[in-house]
């Protein structure tokens, strides 16, 4: 539940600056400088003005939503080979400009291609004579309008309104509209403007600078032309990747638009929203040869840097959002997300009211279940649990095991618990967390419930409870916000992880050996405790008892989601925005202490909430490199009153295999 943080006692450690050390999963990011240089924020950086006069000044522009080095950067043209620039800041702002004079003079018919420091290509134009004086701009929209010649000054540095002409040319309201790289890699381009457009002559490249422009009408003899709100559609003969462009030229040269993917963006399609104006997208069906249907996909890496869409829609009766609490920094050495840019809302608005919360906050803990990844059990603070499984490109309430949720109870059908964190065990239970008694909401308990899902009846009391509240005596002060400062996360952490990195159990001082407990089933459990950021280690026995294992810190302030993930085969520490939206990834290290290894924000477009649950998708659910991660606002605050992620609790990303 969101809560002031500012109180005190509380340890404000920071990690020290950390590396990815030890990953056994091929696909996800290493840390440091080298993940920095290789990720896909470059295909926010568009040619967006360029002049063949004077000094042959070029202006780049940051449509994404983070800072891009230009560093080492080069150019060429249409003769000369790739060489350095000197750009006015090595950095280019996200929504800010950059920009420098070529290297080699550009002529009146020239191109103009832009390279990373590794040699990949950027961004490219080409015009005709004329073309670019006194300079070629986007039009429309700064790195995303068509490209065409300024009829007034130039305007390197800044937008590009002022210059633009009032009537943009027929030929520059045909935009490329969709394109896929898979199958037969298509392309439709799509006429906004109010006549025809002869495209007989036009022609179209990829990325690859060795490859030369190939005819359109060599892919499509028939497309002459493109009727006036009308669509052609053409397969590529060059063939598109998976992180690949396109570009489009008239029959001079002159280039007519152009779009950048990332992996997995253009499958199965990237699609302008809005159609035949918006930013590309990441689309889930393909709708070639017809308007884009813009629903149910998510922001691609060539637009802005990654949206929030979905959603939407008023709040229902009774839905109060709760705006966040608590907001401080993140660790040192903190680094960004790994995965997809791109975030969508993933649910219903004021999904989640019940009869002991009917506003619809305080979904809190969440975890994907390891033996069945399209379920998705989550914990709402006010005593229920929801079984959730995907409908329509959302998570819901199983109708099959209750579109309302369960109640859930403490042993012997008592009282409501705090539920906050949650897990599933080896023996496919639900091992539930709760932080106090909300009857009795100034005292703590902070215990760890097992629950059988399969239980009939729509109120789950548990088959065992165990309660360490006599472990945290500085919870139990009389206030409520102390009492709720306890167990916020809890996770299942399999004895064959322990025991292949050769953690070593702090009772005996050797190497752990589960046969050494013989009630505790198959692994132990890790609870996190929201008041100091560490984690406590139990072996939960059969009998009702359990065995304390200790306490690790995570580096963090506070936890409040605790997670183990066989992917990269660490356990992950969550901290809201109290820790600037953070996670810690935890491994065992040489010495056998469990240490962290290396801390992640959330993507950039995430809203600064308290987000209190995370999950990641098992490995077997990884498709084109990548899983699901969701994420719960406890306070379903979002962006804020009237925004489209308003009322909404879950979150839907990537992370990689």
């Amino acid at each position: 539940m969101p809560t002031s943080h500012s109180r005190a006692g509380v340890a404000s450690v920071c990690a020290a600056a950390l590396t990815f050390s030890g990953l056994l999963v091929t696909g996800v990011l290493a840390a440091g400088p080298a993940a920095a240089a290789d990720s896909a924020d470059y295909q926010n950086v568009r040619i967006n003005e360029v002049t063949s006069s004077n000094n042959d000044t070029v202006e780049l522009f940051n449509a994404g939503s983070t800072a891009v080095s230009v560093s080492g950067w080069k150019v060429s043209d249409d003769s000369f080979s790739p060489q350095s620039f000197s750009p006015s800041s090595g950095t280019i702002p996200a929504g800010g400009f950059v920009t420098f004079d070529s290297p080699k003079g550009l002529g009146d018919s020239d191109e103009l291609v832009l390279y990373t420091s590794g040699g990949t290509v950027v961004d490219r134009v080409g015009w005709a004579t004329g073309k670019a004086k006194p300079a070629m701009a986007r039009c429309g929209g700064d790195g995303t309008g068509a490209w065409v010649t300024t009829t007034t000054a130039t305007t390197f540095g800044a937008a590009n309104a002022p210059g633009c002409p009032a009537s943009v040319p027929a030929a520059s309201r045909v935009r490329i509209n969709e394109v896929t790289s898979a199958d037969a890699d298509t392309v439709e381009l799509y006429n906004g403007g109010t006549s025809a457009v002869g495209i007989g002559a036009w022609k179209y490249v990829d990325d690859d600078t060795t490859h030369s422009p190939v005819s359109l009408s060599s892919s499509s003899p028939s497309a002459t032309s493109i009727p006036a709100g009308g669509y052609v559609t053409f397969d590529s003969a060059l063939g598109l990747g998976d992180n690949d462009s396109l570009f489009l030229t008239d029959g001079n040269g002159t280039t007519i638009d152009s779009v950048t993917w990332a992996t997995g963006g253009a499958k199965p399609s990237s699609e302008r929203c809005a159609n035949g104006t918006g930013r590309f997208r990441t689309s889930a069906t393909a709708t070639f040869g017809a308007a884009n249907s813009c629903s149910g996909g998510s922001a691609g890496s060539g637009g802005d840097g990654g949206r929030l869409l979905g959603g939407g829609g008023s709040l229902t009766g009774g839905c109060a959002p709760e705006a966040p609490t608590g907001t401080g920094p993140a660790p040192a050495g903190t680094l960004v997300w790994p995965g997809g840019k791109d975030v969508t809302i993933a649910d219903d608005v004021c999904a989640f009211t019940t009869s002991t919360g009917p506003e619809g906050r305080d979904l809190s803990g969440l975890a994907f279940d390891p033996s069945n990844p399209s379920v998705l059990w989550a914990a709402k603070n006010k005593n229920w649990l929801f079984k959730l499984v995907k409908s329509g490109g959302k998570w819901v309430a199983d109708p099959s095991w209750s579109a309302t949720g369960k109640q859930i109870r403490f042993l012997g059908g008592s009282g409501e618990p705090d539920s906050e964190g949650l897990t599933v065990g080896g023996n496919g239970h639900v091992y539930v967390t709760s932080e106090r008694d909300n009857t009795k909401n100034t005292v703590p308990k902070d215990t760890i419930m097992e629950f059988d899902p399969s239980a009939p009846g729509s109120t789950l009391a548990p088959i065992h409870q165990w309660d360490m509240t006599s472990q945290f005596p500085q919870l139990d002060t009389g206030s409520k916000d102390d009492a709720n400062l306890g167990f916020e996360g809890v996770s299942y952490v399999p004895d064959s992880w322990l025991t292949a990195g050769g953690w070593i159990d702090p009772l005996t001082g050797a190497a752990y050996d589960p046969a050494n407990y013989p009630l505790h089933g198959s692994g132990l459990f890790f609870a996190g405790l929201e008041w100091d950021g560490t984690l406590h280690v139990y072996g939960l026995n059969s009998d009702g008892t359990f065995t304390t294992f200790g306490t690790i810190p995570t580096g963090k302030a506070s936890v409040m989601d605790v997670t183990f993930d066989a992917g990269t085969r660490r356990i992950i520490a969550t901290c809201d925005n109290t820790c600037g939206e953070t996670h810690t990834l935890m491994k065992i290290d040489a010495a056998g202490a469990i240490v962290p290894d290396v801390t992640y924000t959330n993507p950039a477009v995430m809203p600064v909430d308290n987000l209190e649950g995370f999950a990641i998708a098992p490995p077997s659910a990884c498709a084109d490199g990548s899983r699901e991660a969701v994420w719960t606002d406890d306070g379903v605050y979002g962006f804020g009153s009237g925004s489209s992620s308003y009322g909404h609790a879950l979150y839907s990303g990537t992370f990689p295999c």
